[in-house]
């Protein structure tokens, strides 16, 4: 019987000695090539061929959806056309764990004859990628996970582990917050929580619910069932929130004698309601909503009058839920 799992455990130590291993190389170095990178004017581009290449493509969108503008450029279709993409005001980083990469290093004398910068992550400081870099960052695993020594196991993991040390801390010189973040990742869960806002889905107009304090309740019913939010904002002659009127206040009033036909709804409307303004966060909403366990809000401007709505559907279907 074949044991999978030692050998499982084994890989995990050695790449975890490989990713320990790389404190050493926390040093001038590392920072040197940081600064590079945070005076970059241009854009880091990122090398690399076959497992460092894909290593690469990860360390690139990294760097750009935490600040750093990056891209990935592959050494092999650079040398038909697309060292174009790189101009003098650029970083290059290039990858290759024996620095002797033959498409990586046969490109870098046309990039350090643009003009543009090199940082290069090996593991080796004597071989001839590091030799022709400006700053060399060394990322070298004592051993391989593979037990031939063949694959790119240790070496890639400690590179990936280098690269997200990079970035972080130009995340962090940039003051780069989750604001920023989200603004490159629109579409994720993230971005909705940080960047939707109450202006973006909030009902308005002819779509909300909004009735005078002196109809009567069964008026004010038809309006919330016309608008559809199990609810209704009650506003005096200035139109100024007084009061809110829920599926919930309905039910509350259904034990009391309340003749929905002859009582007007300032009579069993919430006073004092909790609102929000249109520029608050969606996701601040939901908290907001969670706290005082209610299911919806009225949206008021500066001087309390009602300018939209909205529940919890409307939260669950922007995708902030």
């Amino acid at each position: 019987m074949k044991d999978f799992i030692s050998q499982g455990l084994k890989v995990i130590d050695i790449e975890q000695q490989a990713v320990a291993d790389l404190r050493n190389f926390i040093d001038d170095d590392f920072n040197n090539a940081c600064e590079l990178m945070f005076s970059c004017s241009g854009r880091v581009i990122v090398i690399g061929m076959g497992k460092s290449g894909h290593i690469g493509g990860k360390i690139a969108a990294t760097l750009a959806s935490t600040g750093t503008p990056s891209f990935f450029v592959h050494p092999g279709e650079a040398s038909h056309g697309d060292l174009g993409m790189i101009t003098n005001d650029d970083v290059v980083l290039a990858i290759s764990n024996s620095g002797e990469t033959g498409e990586v290093v046969q490109i870098m004398p046309v990039i350090k004859r643009i003009g543009a910068k090199l940082i290069a992550l090996t593991g080796n400081d004597k071989s001839t990628l590091a030799k022709l870099s400006d700053v060399h960052v060394n990322v070298g695993a004592s051993q391989e996970a593979c037990p031939l020594g063949l694959a790119p196991t240790s070496s890639t993991t400690a590179t990936l582990v280098m690269g997200d040390a990079m970035a972080v801390a130009l995340l962090n010189a940039r003051d780069f917050t989750a604001e920023d973040f989200a603004l490159s990742h629109p579409g994720g869960s993230l971005g909705k929580r940080l960047l939707l806002r109450l202006a973006d889905i909030m009902h308005v107009g002819e779509r909300l619910p909004i009735v005078a304090e002196k109809v009567l309740i069964k008026d004010a019913l038809v309006e919330m069932s016309l608008k559809g939010l199990g609810m209704t904002a009650v506003v005096d002659n200035n139109q100024k929130l007084v009061g809110l009127f829920t599926d919930g206040d309905l039910r509350r009033i259904l034990d009391e004698r309340i003749d929905i036909h002859k009582d007007e709804i300032a009579s069993v409307m919430t006073r004092q309601p909790t609102v929000a303004n249109a520029e608050m966060l969606a996701a601040q909403a939901l908290k907001v909503m969670e706290d005082k366990k209610i299911n919806g809000l009225i949206i008021v401007d500066n001087n309390n009058h009602p300018i939209g709505a909205m529940n919890m559907h409307d939260l669950l279907s922007a995708g902030v839920l």
